[in-house]
């Protein structure tokens, strides 16, 4: 199992490699949906990818006597440099009784895997999907960030899923 060391939890800045992926208003649990598992800064997912609104992050997470655990606590906010955004930790990657046994609790080849937020919501299913793909990858992430980091705001799709 791929985890976050413990330093994170203690609020030291961390630079790490990540798997980032992305996940739409399309494929989300339930599909056709911003709903979110974790509500820190928003009800529903979203953000601009500023340290005020980030985009929200879903992780991987564990079920174990009825109890979920999330990979990384909700809350964490989080830079990712490639999309100059932050975003927070609000949602769980994984579904059914055993998360634990997929992908995003796993890690990618020895790699955390956060996935991010990209919208689609009023964009198209394809525009999304297109975004998801452009931005998967491996990719330095900053885990409790200085506020300052350069930014480039907007929802993914909607603002043409920029990388850097």
């Amino acid at each position: 199992m791929t985890k976050v060391k413990a330093a994170t939890v203690q609020r030291k800045t961390v630079q790490l490699t990540a798997y980032i992926t992305g996940y739409s208003y399309w494929d989300n649990t339930p599909p056709g949906s911003a709903e979110i598992a974790r509500p820190v800064v928003h009800r529903l997912a979203g953000g601009k990818g500023s340290y005020a609104d980030p985009i929200t992050l879903a992780v991987g997470h564990s079920i174990a006597n009825g109890r979920q655990t999330l990979d990384v606590p909700a809350g964490t906010r989080i830079y990712l440099k490639r999309l100059k955004k932050y975003a927070i930790v609000e949602d769980v990657c994984g579904d059914g009784p055993r998360p634990q046994a997929g992908p995003c609790h796993t890690g990618h080849r020895g790699h955390p895997w956060f996935d991010i937020y990209v919208g689609g919501g009023s964009s198209t299913a394809s525009k999304a999907q297109a975004c998801m793909n452009r931005i998967t990858a491996l990719q330095t992430v900053i885990i409790h960030p200085r506020k300052d980091l350069p930014v480039v705001a907007g929802a993914l799709t909607e603002s043409g899923c920029r990388v850097f």
